[in-house]
């Protein structure tokens, strides 16, 4: 696991807090993402059956266009096609299922293993259009993963959750019991902490 800034586990019971930082270091490393937490606190009150989180992340990729995976240009001008040639294969799936939602599985050619091709009456405005087409957003793809992570590192029975992410932040609270607000807001504070430290 690469190295965090921050990693702070605090439970009322501190063998408690070592096997839970255990827990959540082990779940980190599982789904790869020692890379995108920069600082982490956990905070385990058994008593109260409550679990908090707080997570600020290193940093986000940007989101995949197209025009990122390859280049946009006229086809046949007479069948007024637009083609799509891949530089770069690995969102290939993704960009399939986006194409076939706009234009129907059947008007979407892959003559090549690279090579998309479609119909289209303004091609211009297609053009323009698929060229900033969205392909992947790796920031969901990376808060369902920290979602995942919360979940598995959560005790047993901790059914009720809460989670939310803005940008480089991330918040997970469970309990067995309702969620009180107040929880929610000692988590938010401990976002607020994290991101004040130096």
């Amino acid at each position: 696991m690469e190295a965090l800034e921050t990693f702070v586990v605090e439970s009322p019971v501190p063998e408690e807090g070592d096997a839970y930082k255990s827990i959540v270091a082990d779940i980190i490393t599982e789904l790869v993402l020692g890379g995108a937490i920069g600082r982490i606190k956990v905070v385990v009150r058994p008593e109260e059956s409550l679990y908090q989180m707080a997570i600020i992340l290193r940093g986000s990729q940007p989101t995949v266009k197209v025009s990122d995976i390859g280049s946009v240009e006229a086809g046949n001008l007479a069948k007024k096609e637009v083609k799509i040639s891949l530089t770069e294969e690995k969102y290939l799936p993704e960009l399939l299922e986006l194409l076939w939602a706009r234009y129907g599985r059947a008007k979407v050619f892959q003559p090549e293993r690279r090579t998309l091709i479609m119909n289209a009456e303004d091609t211009s405005a297609e053009i323009e259009f698929l060229k900033d087409m969205v392909v992947a957003d790796p920031r969901r793809t990376l808060q369902s993963r920290l979602v995942e992570m919360a979940i598995r590192a959560t005790p047993e029975g901790f059914r009720v959750r809460y989670h939310s992410m803005d940008k480089h932040k991330f918040v997970f609270v469970a309990s067995e019991d309702a969620l009180k607000p107040e929880w929610i807001q000692e988590a938010n504070q401990m976002i607020t902490e994290l991101a004040e430290e130096k």
